[in-house]
């Protein structure tokens, strides 16, 4: 298993789509949207810039996991290539949880690049700060590397760019990624995986903790998508 975690890695990090969308794009649309809003005002509790840091960093970090892993699943199927590895000694658990476990790794340098670019924009937290906020965004990433297994092995090779990009962009809309979310649109959002990712940086705000119900509301997503992803590849296998 690990050594299908290292070529899934490889091949990730080698492709230009991904260097280009989940890194590169997120760093950009940071600075546009520190300049859109006034520096000196706060967003959802904390500064713009501290807002918007993390906001960019988890649309980089969804971006890797559901557009890379749900269109190389897919296509995977469609090659056979699944069905190969169905002939090998290598279980099926192995395989699901090697992807989702190589999607989560590939979302680090989507995090620390846009965590690179804030902090030359004048982000200011203490080394605790940068090191809890790095890891829980990274762990929060899980939740969406098993949602792309589950999607991979839902849709077809044709239907899945567009699914996944649709639930991406509409997560995103609703989960505080473009602006922050408040009033009546807030109740809705407290079922958007995107949301609860983003409340976790909420303890970088003085006096605040780790929202531990946010966490909570994630490890619960996860459990749903990791369940989703068994079920579709068993399904995967009796078709096949």
């Amino acid at each position: 298993m690990t050594t299908l975690i290292r070529l899934e890695i490889l091949r990730t990090l080698r492709n230009r789509r991904y260097l280009l969308f989940t890194i590169a794009y997120p760093a950009l649309m940071y600075f546009f949207f520190i300049h859109a809003y006034d520096s000196t005002k706060l967003a959802g509790g904390l500064p713009v810039k501290t807002y918007f840091m993390v906001s960019m960093a988890t649309f980089g970090a969804v971006g890797a996991v559901l557009t890379g892993s749900a269109q190389r699943i897919s296509l995977e199927r469609k090659s056979g290539w699944v069905r190969q590895l169905r002939l090998t000694a290598l279980p099926g658990r192995a395989y699901t949880f090697g992807k989702i476990a190589a999607s989560a790794v590939t979302t680090l340098p989507a995090i620390l690049v846009v965590f690179a670019v804030g902090a030359s924009q004048g982000v200011s937290l203490g080394a605790a700060q940068w090191i809890g906020l790095v890891a829980a965004l990274w762990l929060g990433s899980f939740v969406f590397a098993a949602l792309g297994v589950a999607l991979g092995y839902a849709a077809a090779p044709d239907s899945v760019q567009t699914i996944v990009m649709i639930a991406y962009m509409l997560m995103s809309l609703f989960g505080g990624t473009w602006f922050p979310v408040s009033g009546s649109l807030e109740k809705f959002a407290q079922f958007n995986p995107v949301y609860l990712y983003n409340k976790l940086a909420t303890f970088t705000q003085p006096g605040h903790s780790l929202d531990t119900v946010a966490v909570a509301g994630l490890a619960g997503f996860l459990a749903v998508f990791v369940a989703a992803a068994a079920v579709l590849y068993r399904r995967d296998t009796r078709q096949a």
